[in-house]
């Protein structure tokens, strides 16, 4: 009974709270809504919507086959086609969807611990780089975090079954958020006292049912393709390509870094580190003398462990899996790192606020100051400063190279031929090719008689590091598709062009390059020798 009255209102509060947050967050992302597309965006996302929308196909045909559930598609299909295909339709969207998940965020916090501290983690998630520029991208990430958030949160109220319906949402979002209710199967299969009255094997059977809508939409994958997953292409880079124990131990140190460092988390991490060595603050329960002390209460034991087991899970299975390292990929577990570490601060020490406000002023500046280290660019606005150079970039080609065929590189080649990502309105003829690096700029120079306009762009965030490791290097380049992109000047003379048109914003630039006419094979090799030497 009073679980119950508690469920009833602990939604009535949801309810009320969930506009209040979109309401905030459509605000803070006001400047951003009508961004064309971005990378992934652009080359998979909203094409797969796209050819759900007009040729009623789950499985994209225009743009490469990834296996990912329909979910997320259909739901961008849907909007598309109810309010036109506009980028700020897709992104009011999302916000939609990431106002969900800072709902449960806070729903959940505040049944773990004080209301205080399920504001600050609200917030404190709420404006964390990652989350906040993931909050407004068209990624499958984020419906699926948003989905697994609400199911964690019905988990711990003990609502098992409702649970389970949000898992399989979020398993019909994105394959990869079957993770999550694998670890709930292993939590409820180790020792532990449960009040359910069920076996741990019943416990771990119901916690695997959002595996039964995977496994139905691989089987129709296979049906429709052949294939159980993406194409040979993709599952050659996620899956057959990572399978290497060298490669899952750099990357699991990379994932740790990702999930507790990157992007100024690690000023959260030691900040619960330090208040780990202060004892648990002592609370009057009153205002009265004599009113009994009350130690400030912790997220419950069980719990923490649970989350804990969650974020390994996270940590292993995209050490194990995933071509690139992206650290879209622990949206889920963002929020209870920093549920954590807040509730944490707010135990053991006095004036937590604080700490807990430097904490949100942290990750704010996380989002306008590029680190120290490598990163990507939607990672925090950097992908901002991407997305407004193409777009220039892209109306200039539009004004003066019209009819003219474009050398460039993925995602560009799709920015220039699919009108309703937002950049042109006709298509560009392009030769393509896979970077900027030297290699690939030697293979553009065989092909010089085939494009008349060269559009270059950085195709990785290059900060310096801080310590330089030739090996180190060597196993970037090896395992994770770490390059470096020629200058536009070396570009220009190693192709033989003249730079007509270059942009520059912190790390990111754009240039166009207009071909003179194609030297002599002898001035290739003095060309491929001059740009080498030059790189080194």
């Amino acid at each position: 009974m009073n679980t119950s009255r508690t469920n009833e209102a602990s939604e009535f509060s949801f309810r009320r709270l969930y506009p209040l947050i979109f309401v905030i967050i459509f605000l803070l992302h006001a400047p951003l809504l009508r961004l064309p597309f971005f990378w992934d965006e652009a080359g998979f996302y909203v094409p797969a919507a796209y050819d759900l929308a007009h040729s009623h196909v789950l499985i994209a045909k225009t743009t490469l086959d990834t296996g990912h559930p329909p979910l997320s598609a259909a739901y961008l299909a849907l909007w598309f086609t109810i309010s036109g295909w506009k980028p700020a339709v897709a992104r009011v969207a999302m916000l939609l969807l990431a106002a969900f998940a800072l709902t449960n965020v806070f729903t959940l916090a505040r049944k773990l611990t004080r209301t205080g501290v399920a504001v600050a983690t609200t917030i404190a998630t709420a404006v964390y780089p990652i989350f906040f520029v993931q909050s407004s991208l068209t990624h499958a990430d984020l419906m699926a975090a948003a989905f697994t958030l609400w199911g964690i949160r019905l988990y711990i109220e003990g609502r098992v079954w409702p649970s389970q319906l949000a898992f399989c949402l979020a398993v019909l979002s994105k394959e990869t958020a079957v993770i999550t209710p694998l670890a709930f199967a292993l939590w409820q299969i180790l020792p532990h006292r449960d009040s359910s009255g069920r076996s741990r094997f019943q416990r771990a059977a119901i916690a695997l049912v959002p595996v039964l809508p995977l496994l139905a939409w691989l089987a129709y994958h296979h049906h429709a393709t052949g294939r159980f997953f993406g194409n040979a292409d993709f599952y050659q880079y996620n899956v057959t390509q990572a399978l290497n124990p060298l490669r899952f131990l750099l990357a699991l140190v990379q994932r740790v870094w990702h999930l507790f460092g990157t992007m100024n988390m690690l000023a959260l991490t030691a900040a619960t580190a330090v208040a780990m060595f202060f004892p648990p603050i002592i609370d009057s329960a009153g205002d009265s003398i004599g009113d009994p002390a009350v130690v400030r209460p912790r997220i419950a034991i069980p719990v923490q462990l649970q989350f804990g087991l969650i974020m390994l899970a996270h940590l292993l299975a995209f050490s194990l899996l995933g071509g690139a390292l992206l650290t879209r990929y622990l949206l889920p577990v963002y929020p209870l790192v920093i549920m954590i570490g807040m509730s944490t601060l707010h135990r053991r020490i006095s004036r937590w606020e604080w700490p807990a406000a430097l904490m949100v002023i942290v990750f704010v500046l996380g989002l306008f100051f590029d680190p120290p280290y490598r990163f990507a660019p939607e990672d925090n606005l950097t992908y901002k400063d991407f997305v407004d150079l193409h777009f220039k970039a892209a109306k200039f080609l539009k004004e003066h190279e019209q009819g003219s065929t474009v050398l460039t590189a993925w995602p560009a080649t799709d920015e220039l031929t699919r009108p309703y990502l937002g950049y042109v309105k006709q298509s560009f003829p392009f030769v393509q090719v896979q970077d900027f690096t030297v290699e690939e700029m030697i293979k553009a120079r065989q092909v010089r008689s085939k494009y008349q306009v060269a559009y270059l762009f950085s195709t990785k965030v290059d900060v310096p590091p801080w310590i330089h490791s030739e090996s180190w290097e060597k196993l970037n380049r090896r395992f994770f598709g770490s390059h470096e992109d020629v200058s536009p000047e070396l570009a220009a003379e190693f192709l033989h062009g003249k730079i007509v048109f270059l942009a520059r914003s912190k790390a990111e630039w754009v240039a166009i390059l207009e071909m003179d006419q194609p030297s002599s094979v002898a001035s290739v090799t003095q060309g491929c020798l001059s740009i080498q030497t030059d790189v080194r």
